[in-house]
């Protein structure tokens, strides 16, 4: 194999041109592959590329239909980002309130383990979930005004200011090992049910970490799959062997979480600005359609209707 070896910006710009992009503005290209880096920048090239094994450009595919798609990336990314932290706490509050009103407000009296699911197969993970959340508390409520507060003047942290300080993939494992009485409860104020609920908690998880690292976004897929729900049945979404070819473990099946878990103001407002962002797109691309990144995405064509349903 191939030693990876530094390359200057002139010889990625060759790389590139040898590869069949079209460049255009050299020094332009120059300062977008300096700033954004080449490496994160072909990460968008599959797009673009002949359905053949030359793993070249399609021809006439120029720079900034590159770039394009680089950026229509990032400002989706921003939007999701800017929505699952709006849904992370909105849940943490939910959470918070449900087992503060149940259980007490202080450590000893909330974090118990005979408030959570007392089944057999759950005692490990009830106890090392609690042992993570304490651990959570000593390192990283120091850090924070209000936490630290509470320790320093009450000697105890209620859970609604210690939800501040607990990492969203802890808060979707702790929904796992609620009692099924208090998980019902935060499920019916979202209208699912439990068990999507904790499917939709874990995936939210995984794309909050891909989003706070940057990674590409428009094309991920998550490795658990959503269950059918009515969104998938009324936009008509097709099927092949009975099973929905979008919406399942795709781009658009976070849309469809988002779609239960926020607000109908908040829905329609990132809808919006995502169809801003794909409009912007589709006028700057020229060799590849739309459609094909809607299929990357696994956005049905009617997407939008999704805007208006209940």
């Amino acid at each position: 194999m191939a030693k990876k070896v530094f390359k200057s910006i002139s010889e990625q710009v060759e790389i590139l041109r040898e590869k069949g992009l079209v460049i255009e503005d050299e020094e332009y290209a120059k300062s977008v592959l300096l700033r954004e880096n080449y490496f994160f920048l072909m990460g968008y090239r599959h797009s673009f590329l002949k359905q053949d094994a030359s793993r070249k450009f399609i021809d006439g595919t120029s720079f900034n239909e590159l770039y394009a798609l680089f950026l229509f990336d990032r400002a989706f990314r921003n939007i999701i980002f800017k929505n699952l932290l709006i849904v992370e706490n909105n849940y943490k509050s939910i959470f918070s309130y449900v087992l503060s009103s149940n259980y007490g407000y202080r450590e000893k009296d909330y974090l118990n383990v005979s408030n959570f699911d007392q089944s057999e197969d759950k005692k490990g993970q009830v106890n090392d979930l609690i042992r993570k959340l304490k651990r959570q508390y000593r390192v990283n409520g120091k850090q924070h005004g209000a936490t630290s507060h509470y320790m320093t003047n009450y000697g105890y942290i209620p859970l609604w200011i210690g939800i501040k300080v607990i990492s969203f993939g802890l808060m979707s494992e702790l929904f796992s090992i609620l009692k099924e009485e208090d998980a019902d409860r935060i499920a019916k104020i979202y209208n699912v049910d439990v068990e999507s609920l904790k499917i939709f908690l874990s995936i939210l998880a995984n794309y909050r970490n891909l989003c706070a690292h940057e990674d590409i976004l428009f094309d991920h897929f998550t490795q658990r799959m959503i269950p059918d729900n009515k969104y998938h049945h009324i936009l008509n979404i097709n099927k092949i062997d009975g099973e929905y070819v979008c919406g399942k473990n795709d781009i658009f099946a976070l849309i469809l979480i988002l779609k239960y878990l926020l607000t109908q103001a908040d829905f329609k407002m990132m809808m919006n600005e995502i169809n801003y962002e794909i409009d912007r797109l589709k006028g700057r691309l020229v060799h590849i359609d739309i459609e094909k990144i809607y299929e990357k995405m696994g956005f049905p064509l009617n997407y939008k209707d999704i805007m208006y349903l209940e």
